[in-house]
């Protein structure tokens, strides 16, 4: 097939289930290709001479090579390509904001759409899946050595992986009664299903991983006392779980004030929250949107988003506000809380204020500016702000380790070796919260610097995996 007709090919959208049937439940919103509709969309790509698509994926994933071999029905053959560079093409091909890394990198973007990778991605998994293909993989003989990792989040799963792969006895200690850190109880099950996550448990534990859950490190164990306990190195992965304040006027001690990142956990784990049948949201990110339409699901009548900038300066994956606002949440822009209203402690109404876009901040965005005399309220029965998260440094109680100024940990850019010579960092408490890809590499990056560091070898010569923190 030629350029051109390769160009004449519309991309490819997958079956989604119908908006007044998933706001009733958590089923998977977007249903995925079937065999030929994978091969069309494969057949869309151009095969680059130099594939802008890997410079856009954080991991580096060979996703021509992948293609190439999908769109000739060599189905195990594409999984297994992709699985040279990525440890978890499930969760990626899923979570993964495609339109920010690898798509927003294609060529054929440019002039249309892009190709969709993380689809093909995510249908090559499945396949594996649906036709009980072998998805597990030959471990080296122990060592002899034990690593610890704290976190079962991407990029702990990533650290485990690449070591026991290399033969190191490798323990995961998650605080939380279950497997997956954020991923588990940070995504709701309509993005991210619970098999996916089940699915990269059982390749962990298959090579002889052992998962302890419902352990806090530095209140239960302390990393001095793992290391006693014979871990030669650790790895800190324990995300970014604490929620940003508002820091507006009423906002602690408040009942009706639930932060986004408690709200998904305790919804997703079980619990039983009320939070009445109005209910605002602050904040444009996945986790808002999140927050909003998992709100909906658990049957709160009326959910809608409060967000300071316009719908283009959302950070959100386009296609989540797509589905959010086709299962009826509105989005109230340019508008930006500034105090919460009560009686007797309990929330009865968000006092706001309208916004106006100045010039561009650090981020390049374009920074809200407050209306002088623009205030209004809203009766409501919850608050729910989701505006960003940052570290708990719970874990390095009792070691000295440096953090930035940011409460993120102080890491070797190169190495993420942190300033305690065998506990190494890498994922969202490096980062900041960031996506899984770039928590999955960083893992990979760590692996390597830990088997480098028990080996006696110069964690910086001779790498494989280069870390690249500022991308």
């Amino acid at each position: 097939m030629k350029p051109k007709e390769r160009m004449a090919i519309p991309r490819q959208h997958p079956h989604e289930l119908a908006p007044e049937e998933r706001r009733t439940n958590f089923k998977e919103v977007t249903q995925g290709y079937d065999e030929e509709t994978a091969i069309l969309e494969a057949n869309r790509c151009l095969q680059c001479k130099k594939p802008t698509c890997r410079q856009g994926c954080p991991i580096n994933n060979d996703i021509p090579g992948f293609i190439a071999l999908l769109r000739e029905k060599k189905f195990e053959e594409a999984y297994w390509k992709d699985r040279e560079t990525n440890s978890l093409p499930s969760v990626c091909s899923r979570v993964c904001p495609h339109e920010f890394q690898c798509e927003g990198s294609c060529i054929r973007g440019r002039k249309g759409e892009p190709v969709a990778i993380g689809m093909l991605e995510r249908y090559l998994t499945d396949w594996m899946v649906a036709n009980n293909k072998d998805m597990s993989t030959e471990c080296a003989l122990p060592v002899g050595k034990k690593v610890a990792i704290v976190g079962s989040g991407p990029a702990g799963m990533s650290v485990a992986y690449y070591l026991a792969h290399e033969g190191y006895s490798c323990t995961i200690f998650e605080s939380l009664p279950v497997f997956g850190g954020m991923l588990a109880v940070g995504i709701p099950h309509y993005r991210l299903p619970r098999d996916i996550i089940g699915a990269e448990l059982y390749a962990l534990k298959s090579c002889g991983v052992e998962i302890v859950t419902g352990v806090t490190i530095g209140r239960d164990l302390t990393l001095g006392q793992l290391k006693e306990k014979g871990y030669e190195a650790i790895f800190l992965g324990v995300g970014a779980h604490e929620s940003k304040k508002l820091g507006i006027e009423g906002e602690e001690g408040t009942k009706g004030v639930v932060h986004g990142v408690d709200y998904l956990r305790k919804v997703l784990t079980g619990e039983d929250i009320d939070i009445g049948s109005k209910v605002v949201v602050v904040g444009g990110g996945n986790v808002a949107i999140d927050v909003a339409r998992t709100a909906l699901r658990t049957g709160v009548a009326d959910v809608f988003i409060l967000y300071r900038r316009t719908k283009a300066e959302m950070p959100a994956a386009r296609v989540e506000i797509q589905h959010l606002e086709e299962e009826g949440v509105r989005i109230e822009i340019l508008a930006a809380p500034v105090k919460i209203l009560s009686e007797n402690g309990r929330l009865t109404a968000l006092e706001c204020i309208r916004m106006e876009l100045g010039e561009p901040d650090a981020s390049g965005r374009r920074r809200p500016v407050p209306r002088e005399g623009s205030n209004f309220t809203i009766k409501v029965d919850a608050v729910i702000p989701a505006i960003s998260q940052r570290v708990q440094h719970t874990a390095d109680k009792g070691l000295d380790m440096k953090v930035t100024p940011w409460g993120t940990y102080d890491v070797d850019p190169q190495t993420l070796q942190t300033s305690v010579d065998w506990v190494f960092a890498g994922g969202d408490n490096v980062l900041g919260p960031q996506t899984v890809a770039k928590a999955v590499y960083q893992g990979k990056v760590a692996a390597e610097s830990i088997q480098c560091f028990l080996e006696g070898r110069d964690l910086k010569a001779n790498r494989r995996f280069p870390c690249h923190m500022a991308e």
